[in-house]
């Protein structure tokens, strides 16, 4: 006998219960949070394909297609910024990753609890400060008369004073180490509260075997991050194509000499805002990097799912 359809009454009946009033009232401002700042700015994306004017609002500019795309790529330094923004995202992701995952094992095995959570603390204030805040510290050592050259003239004996905005060698390391110096901390609480939770009978088990601290974190603590591990990968992807504005515009001073080192999709496509006020020209890059993002969602959760079933993300 074939199934039945159930009338639509019945239907609303099964997701319109009693005992789920509760559970939709919790779950409501969550829903509106995304209704509202998620889904209902999607009719934007419209722009991306218009000569927008403002007097003849979303659904009557003229349509022109692709050539916002094609005026955004159509520069000779769209390779440029495409290259720094996805090389800087994967360095980013990856030492952000590998110390983060570091520093939680250490201060997991530190004997004392109070004193992993000052460490914790104080790995944890950087995240707070602003990128302003960071931008002038950064100024304050890297100025004329700055801290850095204050400290190379008491070594040679020589009033140094290079500007250090004009240096471009330095400015790769310098990113990826205050990018670093801002977020492990964050980073490293979540892998901290995942380590939390493993059963203390493993470690004891261990430690009657004689494994050391070593061969414990190998051989029980990381397997356990294995999922979280892949699932902040598969996440991260999504802004493969999008960088840290604060840090590469505010850090930088946006220096035109950095461009060819710092410049990133974010950073130009603001610079186009500012300059050009092409506001078809920002949605299009806006629906690019999501575009991107999101494919690159798919392709890393179907290889994590190849390697490892368990710890894909869908």
């Amino acid at each position: 006998m074939e199934g039945r359809r159930l009338p639509r009454r019945s239907i609303l009946r099964r997701f319109f219960r009693r005992e789920y009033i509760a559970l939709y009232l919790m779950a409501s401002p969550a829903f509106f949070y995304l209704l509202l700042f998620n889904y209902a700015p999607m009719v934007g994306m419209l722009m991306a394909f218009q000569r927008f004017d403002v007097q003849k609002g979303f659904f009557k500019s003229d349509f022109i297609g692709l050539k916002n795309f094609e005026f955004l790529f159509a520069s000779t330094d769209s390779l440029i910024f495409t290259r720094n923004t996805v090389l800087y995202h994967i360095v980013y992701t990856s030492t952000i990753l590998f110390m983060s995952v570091a520093l939680a094992l250490m201060i997991s095995m530190l004997r004392s609890k109070r004193t992993g959570k000052v460490f914790q603390t104080i790995y944890l204030m950087p995240y707070f400060l602003s990128w302003a805040a960071v931008a002038i510290a950064v100024d304050a050592f890297l100025a004329g008369n700055g801290a850095v050259n204050q400290m190379i003239g008491s070594f040679t004996g020589e009033a140094i004073r290079t500007n250090w905005y004009l240096e471009r060698s330095i400015w790769a390391p310098l990113l990826v180490l205050l990018k670093n110096w801002k977020e492990v901390g964050f980073s490293t609480v979540l892998y901290l509260a995942v380590i939390s939770g493993i059963p203390t009978d493993y470690y004891e088990a261990a430690m009657i075997d004689g494994a050391t601290k070593l061969q414990q974190a190998r051989y029980i603590t990381i397997p356990h991050l294995r999922l979280i591990i892949a699932i902040t990968l598969i996440l991260s992807m999504r802004g493969i194509m999008s960088g840290d504005f604060g840090l590469h515009f505010t850090v930088t001073k946006n220096s035109g000499f950095l461009y060819p080192i710092t410049d990133i999709i974010d950073t130009y496509v603001y610079r186009g805002l500012v300059n050009l006020n092409n506001v078809g020209m920002t949605t299009a890059a806006t629906v690019y990097q999501s575009t991107v993002g999101l494919v690159m969602i798919l392709i890393v959760n179907w290889i994590v799912t190849k390697v490892d079933p368990d710890s894909s993300f869908f």
